[in-house]
């Protein structure tokens, strides 16, 4: 058996957690379908400690369940959910973009914003379908990080990987109008413009509900 050092073992984790993850959102893991510690550390090399690990903070982001019989697998997601996750970035999201304005508005740079934003507009230059919404993702959570409010951040961490997985799946919408509609959003933060922010960002998230569940209902059950 591999025995992991505090060192190699973190590392380890995090790549774990980014395979796995990775192969959730591309649908390689299908949902529903079983997540067996063993057959993961075998086929990662490593002990089943980064394995579980990962999979345990995969469950925090939503992508991964665990029961005690079953033991993890895929969440299987529904356009229930879906609903349900768009109302709740509607709640908080919103919320986000107009704190991350005030927080501007007295002084914060958002110097990462600008970086990440960078990044989403190179990978929707290249259309690349892989790092799009993981960029993307990135980016709304790091309007959230910029309010400083701790409890919005933990608040919405359990839902950050169902968003990227929403991401993923809706990935027919043009890219280049999200893009555009980020762009103006981050410009509106920037500014310092609380409440042009929180519209921007209450019509970009209302605007991808109607064709994200369109899209779905082909692929998902409805409950």
């Amino acid at each position: 058996m591999t025995i992991d050092s505090p060192e190699t073992g973190a590392s380890h984790v995090e790549h774990a957690e980014r395979t796995i993850r990775a192969r959730i959102l591309s649908g390689e893991y299908a949902p529903g379908e079983r997540l067996r510690e063993r057959e993961l550390s075998e086929g990662l090399g490593y002990s089943r400690i980064p394995v579980r690990e990962a999979l345990t903070r995969l469950t925090s982001e939503g992508l991964v369940e665990l029961s005690p019989r079953r033991g993890a697998s895929v969440r299987r997601l529904s356009l229930r959910d879906v609903a349900e996750l768009f109302d709740l970035r509607l709640s908080l999201e919103v919320f986000a973009a107009r704190k991350a304005a005030e927080q501007c508005a007295a002084g914060q740079r958002g110097g990462r914003l600008r970086e990440l934003m960078a990044i989403a507009e190179a990978a929707t230059g290249r259309g690349d379908l892989r790092e799009i919404p993981e960029a993307n993702t990135a980016l709304h959570a790091e309007i959230v990080a910029m309010t400083g409010n701790r409890l919005l951040q933990t608040a919405l961490q359990p839902s950050l990987g169902l968003v990227q997985w929403l991401f993923t799946l809706t990935g027919g919408r043009d890219p280049r109008v999200q893009c555009a509609e980020h762009q103006e959003i981050c410009a509106a933060i920037h500014a310092g413009k609380p409440d042009l922010a929180s519209a921007l960002s209450y019509v970009h998230i209302e605007r991808g509900r109607e064709p994200s569940l369109e899209t779905l209902a082909e692929v998902l059950p409805a409950d």
